[in-house]
This record gives structure tokens, C-alpha cells and sequence, in this order.
């Protein structure tokens, strides 16, 4: 988990039942949780509310709220935790900057390369033509 500390403010917690296997506990108790975040109430920079944006996809709405929902485990603490740690991770990694690409060229001797497999391979392919009678 990062050292980012989330705004209370900003999170609105709801217990849902859960979906899936488990028998009547299931029905019975809401042990899933559905977290909503409002990720202006975040303060991100304009570059790490760009790259949530792509990372978090349809769990983002118009009105900028990210909805994540955990229900891996039997009990709503577990389900909190994992919840939460699911949104520091999406937080850390919008926060990571792509590596810049270094623009780079082939070598004279990559290119010389390059054209003798191709010539090599030309004259393969010739060789397979029809055989023209003398």
C-alpha cells in the first residue's frame, strides 16, 4: 500500500450482498462492499487524472465517481481492506509516469545485414519458379 493518504470526504462506502457461490450466508448478510470515490475530491495532478481515467475504464462515471466493488472475501472487513487496497494501487499506478522512448536508428551494418537476408531469400523464392525448357 502507498503512503497517499485518501480524504475520508472522498469515499462513500455501501454493504452489498454478494453475488456468486456461498448458500444461504449469501442472502443473508450483505458482506460485499461497494466503494465510491470522488476523484476530484482527490486533488491529482491534470497527468495522473488522465492516465485514471484509461486504467479505470467503465468503473468511472460522467460524473467522475470510480466505483470499486470486492466481494473475494466472507466478511465486510475483508472486503473494506480490499477494497481499499484495490484504489491505492489504481492511485499508484495513474501516479507512475510512462518511460519516455528513446528514438534510435539502425546501425550501417544492421541495414547491410538486413538486405543480404533479403537478397538471400530472393534468390530462394527465384529458384522455385517454372523450369524453362532449353
Amino acid at each position: 500500500m502507498s503512503g497517499r493518504a485518501i480524504p475520508e470526504h472522498a469515499i462513500d462506502e455501501r454493504f452489498i450482498t454478494a453475488s456468486g457461490p456461498g448458500g444461504q450466508n449469501v442472502n443473508k448478510v450483505a458482506s460485499a462492499v461497494q466503494l465510491r470515490v470522488d476523484i476530484f475530491a482527490l486533488g491529482l495532478s491534470p497527468e495522473s487524472y488522465r492516465r485514471l481515467r484509461t486504467l479505470a475504464g467503465s468503473r468511472l462515471s460522467t460524473g467522475g465517481i470510480l466505483v470499486i466493488q470486492a466481494q473475494r472475501f466472507r466478511t465486510q472487513e475483508a472486503n473494506r481492506e480490499d477494497a481499499r487496497a484495490r484504489l491505492a494501487a489504481l492511485l499508484d499506478k495513474a501516479d507512475e509516469r510512462e518511460a519516455r522512448r528513446v528514438r534510435t536508428k539502425p546501425s550501417r551494418a544492421a541495414k547491410a545485414k538486413r538486405v543480404d537476408a533479403k537478397k538471400a531469400r530472393a534468390s530462394v523464392k527465384a529458384g522455385r519458379g517454372r523450369v524453362k525448357p532449353d
